[in-house]
This record gives structure tokens, sequence and C-alpha cells, in this order.
């Protein structure tokens, strides 16, 4: 194993988490009724569609560095 393999698995793990994790919460918020990128307009269904991708994005991140790094250090 080499040196830079935790951060091939880390620089991974952000992009397919990012990615991912903005499309579920897309589809999530388009399923509830708050869509973010299809609006003209700011209201409340649009902030709490663009809260739902950015949860998506940030929740999908953290989920798959758990599984592919492990838990941090202590």
């Amino acid at each position: 194993m080499t040196p830079h393999t935790g951060a091939w698995r880390a620089a991974l793990a952000d992009a397919i988490g990012f990615v991912l994790g903005g499309a579920l919460g897309l589809f999530v918020g388009r399923w509830l009724g708050w869509d973010f990128i299809g609006s003209t307009g700011w209201g409340t269904s649009q902030i709490l569609g663009l809260l739902l991708i950015l949860g998506g994005m940030g929740g999908c991140r953290w989920l798959l560095r758990r599984l592919l790094l492990g838990a941090p250090p202590q």
C-alpha cells in the first residue's frame, strides 16, 4: 500500500459523497415539493430544497468517509 492511498480514498469519498448526496437531496426535495433547481423565485420551499441538497451532500460525504477510511483516530 502506498502512502497516498488514504488521500485517494478521502478524495474519492468526497467526490462521490458530494455528487450522490446532492442528487439525493434534490430528488427528495422534488418529491416533497421543495424544488430549488426548477423554480424561478426565492421562498420557503426553495430554501428548504436548498437545505436538503446541502444536507445530503454533507451527510453522504460523512458516511462515505466513515465507510472508506474508518473511524477517526482518538
